[in-house]
């Protein structure tokens, strides 16, 4: 149940942060080639003033299920450690 629930603690919030740094970088080469990054799109233009949109409200899912999954991990880790100190 440990296992588990540590699995389930780190694993979502490495995937998510692994996909948020990844469109990042993806932004700051646009940035520095003189483009403008188009979120809602992902496409990198020569247009000006994209409107940012933040990350959680491209993705909501993806981040809620990130989310929901961590804290259930954080919760079997308890009751892994509350069962195994019994």
């Amino acid at each position: 149940m440990l296992r588990l629930g540590l699995l389930l603690l780190i694993i979502p919030g490495l995937v998510l942060m692994g996909a948020f740094w990844s469109e990042l970088s993806t932004v700051n080469e646009c940035v520095a080639a003189g483009g403008s990054y188009d979120y809602l799109n992902g496409l990198c233009d020569m247009q000006l003033n994209h409107r940012f949109v933040p990350y959680f409200e491209r993705n909501p899912m993806f981040v809620n299920m990130t989310m929901l999954a961590s804290g259930l991990g954080f919760l079997l880790c308890l009751f892994g450690l509350y069962v195994k100190a019994r």
